[in-house]
């Protein structure tokens, strides 16, 4: 395998500031993520990295020592970015200063045996690959918050103490919004809410029989349901995307490769971007709406920086929270983003694409 790389180079004793260097690499088809490494300081003495608990970065995606790098290729390519799995923490090259893994742990250390360290251990990776990380440097991380599910989940009598340990800390469980950046991606979304609804105490506030038969005596949940049910959306008019730059946003970790080659059948120049798959914040409006607005943001300017004119947008969540929060957006951002969105459903039914 041949491959190109551009490697993370920084040493705290003598660089202000971290730089790249260019690396031609070959590998056998059954190399370790660990031996591409071995193969840059090869070339280059001075390129740094750990010997144990060994995670970084390929292409934004945390991975671990041992993960086949001939995976990384189907899924990234052959022209890849090697980086610490936490820039601003790097004391030389990829080894960085990992004290904030243990700090998160000392939150539920009180609560916790043996078993629940080795769990926590563990989850060293999933750890560094939080994407709310990336926003909000405190973040206490996803790992300690499936230590505070596990530990509940258990039946520890110290519920109400854990879940005011994540849901108080400066950065805690009421700024995640579930997506890790795990090469092996692992999903924990139902785990982070059901934490949120004990949080809330509504994980047990359930009607009563009594409470039910009055609600179907009087017609109130009947009511309440049809005030609760969402509204039919009418299908937005849209012009055509013809000529213009297109980018599509899914939102989540598939990308529909139809929508691209749709784009393209309408005569638009399809356009990609890094973050076309993160979250919006939707989730986040309540509980932290800097936060969301910010996640909307940066994914906004990562479509309009990279020239795109027209945002087609998967899901009408992310649709809304593009288009009804849009001047919120852009005064977080400090920037206008100049963009015209158009809703996937919308697109696909206005024959755009048959017609051209």
């Amino acid at each position: 395998m041949k491959l190109q790389i551009r490697a993370f180079f920084f040493n705290a004793k003598t660089d202000y500031l971290p730089y790249y260097k260019n690396f031609t690499v070959r590998l056998d088809d059954d190399a370790s993520a660990k031996e591409l490494l071995a193969a840059i300081r090869e070339q280059n003495e001075n390129f740094a990295f750990p010997e144990e608990n060994l995670i970084f970065r390929i292409n934004s995606l945390v991975v671990t020592a041992e993960e086949k790098m001939s995976n990384i290729i189907e899924a990234l390519g052959t022209e890849l970015q090697v980086d610490p799995v936490n820039s601003y923490r790097s004391n030389h090259g990829l080894c960085f200063n990992d004290k904030d893994f243990m700090e998160s742990y000392a939150l539920l250390e009180p609560y916790c045996d043996e078993a629940d360290l080795e769990y926590y251990k563990s989850l060293y990776p999933l750890h560094y690959a939080s994407e709310t990380s990336n926003f909000k440097r405190d973040y206490i991380g996803d790992a300690v918050l499936l230590l505070a599910h596990r530990l509940i989940e258990k039946g520890s009598e110290h519920k109400g103490e854990i879940l005011k340990a994540i849901s108080e800390a400066d950065s805690g469980l009421f700024d995640c919004e579930y997506e890790n950046n795990l090469f092996d991606a692992e999903d924990h979304t139902e785990t982070i809410n059901a934490l949120k609804t004990m949080a809330r105490g509504t994980s047990e506030t359930m009607p009563s029989i009594f409470e039910t038969l009055l609600a179907k005596l009087t017609g109130k949940g009947k009511k309440e349901e049809e005030k609760a049910a969402p509204q039919k959306r009418v299908p937005q008019t849209i012009g055509t995307i013809a000529g213009k730059k297109t980018a599509y946003y899914s939102g989540m970790d598939v990308i529909n490769s139809t929508m691209i080659e749709d784009i393209q059948k309408a005569g638009a120049k399809a356009v990609r971007f890094e973050r076309e798959t993160k979250g919006s914040g939707t989730t986040l409006l309540e509980d932290n709406r800097r936060l969301a607005l910010t996640k909307a943001g940066t994914n906004l300017l990562d479509a309009f920086d990279h020239g795109a004119e027209v945002l087609i947008v998967e899901n009408e969540d992310d649709f809304e929270m593009f288009t009804k929060h849009h001047k919120e957006i852009e005064s977080v951002m400090g920037r206008e983003i100049g963009l015209e969105f158009i809703l996937a459903s919308d697109f696909l039914s206005s024959n755009q694409v048959a017609a051209a």
